[in-house]
Order: structure tokens, then sequence, then C-alpha cells
């Protein structure tokens, strides 16, 4: 027996039909609600009505370029985003998830592990406001929303953080000035762990706060323990 999962939307940006279909079928299968964009302009277009809980995105694209189409869904939406795609090279990896993948699979794909992978990434963003609803970190000027996972910088601008990112930053105001080790800074992740991986989640949050993402001066590195966050944190209502 499958489990139900709720009719949760998933965007499914693939301009090959049959990939599409395979897709579409399988999580339909498994409860989930699937939209099909043939290309990232289709997929904008209909982010003006529609919010989906997830987004897979092929990154060889007919109009744009994957990653070009997974920024620009970043700057709408917070939804989450998987890329599904045929490019093994690491470096299309490594940009994914720095400019704000949630995941990263190759095609040819195994259905089960593509449930298994959009489930896990459904499973954490739905975790995160139940720890601490409506609650708002506030350090040296910046503020971070953990009900939309929107960041604001000391001169009011916002950008709203992936998953990933999110995730981070939460165990990360929640430990100040504290010492964190690789497993603590990963959470409640289940995938597998690299020091790569949280190198990557690393530098893409230090892209969004520190001014010198060469020289920070939040998120230091203390070689051969883990990452101190060196900040004080203060907390409200939002």
């Amino acid at each position: 027996m499958k489990d139900n999962d709720n009719g949760k939307l998933i965007a499914i940006v693939e301009d090959d039909p049959d990939i599409a279909r395979i897709i579409e079928q399988v999580l339909g299968d498994f409860g989930f609600r699937t939209l099909w964009c043939r290309s990232g302009n289709d997929l904008l277009r209909r982010l003006r009505n529609l919010t989906p809980a997830l987004c897979i995105i092929d990154l060889g694209l007919p109009d744009m370029d994957g990653i070009e189409a997974m920024q620009k869904v970043r700057a709408q939406t917070s939804c989450g985003i998987l890329i599904l795609t045929g490019r093994a090279h690491v470096s299309d990896r490594v940009m994914g998830l720095e400019l704000g993948a949630d995941d990263y699979m190759l095609k040819p794909f195994e259905p089960r592990e593509l449930v298994a992978r959009v489930r896990s990434i459904l499973r954490r963003r739905e975790s995160m406001p139940d720890e601490a609803p409506q609650a708002i970190a506030r350090f040296a000027g910046w503020q971070f929303n953990f009900a939309n996972n929107t960041l604001r910088n000391p001169g009011g601008e916002e950008a709203v953080l992936s998953t990933a990112e999110a995730e981070l930053l939460q165990v990360f105001v929640k430990h100040p000035n504290r010492i964190l080790n690789r497993e603590k800074l990963m959470g409640s992740r289940d995938d597998s762990t690299s020091d790569r991986a949280i190198d990557v989640r690393i530098s893409r949050l230090r892209r969004k706060l520190e001014p010198d993402a060469n020289s920070p001066s939040f998120i230091k590195t203390v070689y051969g323990a883990g990452y101190l966050f060196l900040a004080e944190v203060t907390w409200s209502e939002g």
C-alpha cells in the first residue's frame, strides 16, 4: 500500500515528454499532484497563480539554462527545488547547490529514489515552522524569520533562503558563540553527508550574510572542529 502525500503540488520542468510522463506517473502513484512545464518561462508564468510545494527542474531546458530558471524561481518563492538532470559534472552539482537547490539527482533515476528525495525535502521544510512558529532571530542588525525563511539585512533588503540555507542558519542562531561540528550542522537531514556538501552550504549562507565571504565576520571556521556563529542573538515574535 502506498502512502498518500495529501495532494501536494509538484511542478516538473522538463522538455522531454517521455521523462515528464514517468515523473508524473510515479509521483501520482504516491499521492502527489503534478504540473508539467515544458520550459523555464512556462514555469515562471504558472508561478504567478500557483504555489507548488516543490519544483523539479532539468538543467537542459529549451529556453534558458536550468540554473537560471532555478534562480528565478528562488527569487519568487521559497518552495523546495530538486535538480534532475543528465549533467554529471561536479561543477554543475556544486553550482546548483550553491545557488539554492535543495537536492540534485542524475538521470537515469530510480523512481522510488525520486519519491524519497521529494519527500525528504518536503519533510524538512514542514518541520521547520513547527519548531519556532512566528519566531524572528535578530543579530547585528539582521533579521531571520523562521516562518517564511526570509533574511533581512540591516538596510532592509530581504532575501528568501533555500531550505538548506534556512536549516543551517536556524542551527547557528539557536547555538551562537558555540563551536558546532558537521554532524550538528546537518540537523534533521537524512541524506548522505560529505565534507564538501557542508562546505557548499556554508559558502551559500556566507554569500548572503557576509560583506566579504573570504573574510567572514559571522560564520567562522574552527579548523579541525567545525564552525562558530559569532553574534549575539535576540528573539521576538513575528
